[in-house]
């Protein structure tokens, strides 16, 4: 980053909070082949549930401790693991937990806001790291994962676990392979149902179980202003990403895969908006994305309202709500999941199947054994990369500017994809009642970025987006 007031302010922050912060370790343990790979897991009021329960069923691996700032949460599922005679330490800190020599490795399934710092303390402890997605809250803070998973050589695994699916591998590979010929374009769906979350009054107040300072970390500590603290956190920006982030990352993750994109876009641009009710969230709950592949464009689209107003079924696009479609010269492919996908024709008539899961959990301690980044399926590069897409599209939302339906046709016109995405978009809106004439939508910047620098071109205010001012002492370092 070429930000002076933020190198000076990072810098300051991060010597001022060496002490409270986690040290640095060169030291981590040779683990044997039949040595038990002892994980630590933090954060499970959410995903991490899945992280405890799936872990512990692994061989080799032993569960012997749990980290989460909402007592309540931690007791609950380490009494679990007592009941099934599986007793583990427990912290409400995660810089106690990453003092503990006897942690080989962490996952990790907090609020977005945190995965990168507790990535980057981690790997600095000398821990191998299986970090959820996004692994970022922001661009900037992704590239200092891989950079600190470089530097002190540890492993660390991104959580979108369709990277692990063997028929997504085949069929990833069919497409490389040039079977359906060149593709023309890539689409990512995140039609997902999410109702409003509300609007109170005032200031809320917050579960005394939680320790609300360290549930907030590196984002600003304010009074809580919606209804639920848990989960919620997704709608608003300081902590969440929206469903692009949320949900979306795991199909924004295939449609990169499938266009064999290893670098960000080099031009972003979005129309979107928080439509059809009001409350205290902030991010989009309908969007549309354009990263604009030299190769191909990858287009992405959100819907949080469903098929028509009083439904409780989602719309689709060539048969998937959830998913991914890729448009080639000798017909297409539909991806409606984690594991499958469907090839068609030209025509329509389906030419091929591919089908097939795979432990994601057990791939990345397999890398952990053989300290072989090679082996992960979803190295933290490839997680970084799908999480800053979600970033940059969100980054041209933010500097957008509300415009009536004939001036959104207007400044899209000349491009043929994106007027037929927006021309669904509105009649999607319509039929849930909401009328874009009079409840706008928002255009968002156009942006262009330099993907090697991964900055945008001449834009301050993006380029200030790209990271944000830390909490001290829940500051990610400039130098790992």
């Amino acid at each position: 980053m070429n930000n002076i007031t933020r190198r000076s302010f990072l810098k300051d922050s991060f010597l001022t909070a060496a002490a409270l912060s986690v040290p640095v370790h060169s030291w981590a343990r040779v683990i044997g082949a039949n040595d038990d790979i002892r994980i630590a897991i933090i954060g499970f009021n959410g995903r991490g549930k899945d992280h405890i329960e799936g872990i512990r069923k692994l061989p080799g691996v032993r569960i012997v401790a749990l980290c989460d700032v909402d007592s309540n949460v931690l007791e609950r599922e380490a009494q679990k693991l007592r009941d099934l005679s599986q007793p583990v330490e427990t912290y409400t800190d995660v810089r106690k937990l990453l003092e503990n020599k006897d942690v080989d490795a962490i996952s990790t399934a907090t609020p977005n806001h945190w995965h990168s710092l507790i990535a980057v303390w981690a790997c600095q402890a000398g821990k191998d790291v299986y970090v959820e997605k996004p692994v970022s809250h922001n661009v900037w803070e992704g590239r200092k994962i891989v950079e600190a998973a470089r530097k002190y050589k540890r492993i660390v695994q991104t959580g979108t676990q369709s990277r692990s699916s063997t028929g997504l591998k085949e069929a990833i590979q069919y497409l490389h392979d040039g079977q359906l010929g060149k593709i023309k374009l890539v689409r990512g769906l995140c039609y997902k149902r999410r109702a409003s979350i509300g609007k109170v009054d005032g200031e809320q107040t917050v579960p005394s179980s939680i320790d609300y300072n360290l549930w907030t970390g590196p984002a600003p500590l304010v009074p809580l202003h919606r209804k639920n603290l848990h989960y919620d956190w997704h709608w608003v920006w300081p902590t969440g990403n929206g469903d692009l982030g949320n949900q979306g990352i795991h199909q924004m993750d295939i449609a990169r895969w499938a266009l064999n994109a290893n670098e960000l876009s080099p031009q972003v641009f979005s129309i979107g908006g928080r439509l059809g009710y009001v409350d205290d969230a902030e991010t989009p709950n309908t969007e549309i994305v354009f990263h604009n592949y030299q190769a191909a464009p990858l287009i992405f689209e959100v819907r949080g309202l469903p098929s028509h107003a009083g439904s409780d079924k989602m719309g689709q696009y060539r048969g998937a709500s959830i998913g991914v479609v890729i448009d080639c010269d000798h017909g297409y492919m539909v991806i409606p999941n984690y594991t499958g996908a469907n090839v068609y024709d030209r025509d329509g008539n389906e030419i091929k199947k591919f089908d097939g899961g795979g432990n994601h959990y057990a791939n990345f301690f397999k890398a952990v054994r053989s300290r072989r980044p090679g082996d992960l399926n979803s190295e933290i590069l490839e997680g970084h990369l799908s999480s800053a897409l979600c970033h940059t599209g969100n980054i041209s939302y933010r500097l957008g500017t509300e415009k009536n339906p004939r001036e959104i046709f207007e400044e899209i016109k000349g491009d043929k994809e994106a007027t037929e995405s927006f021309g669904r978009f509105e009649e999607h809106l319509a039929v849930n009642g909401v009328d874009l004439v009079r409840t706008k939508a928002r255009v968002g910047a156009f942006l262009k970025m330099n993907p090697k620098s991964e900055r945008f071109t001449n834009n301050s205010k993006a380029n200030e987006l790209l990271t944000r001012d830390y909490r001290h002492p829940f500051v990610v370092p400039e130098k790992v």
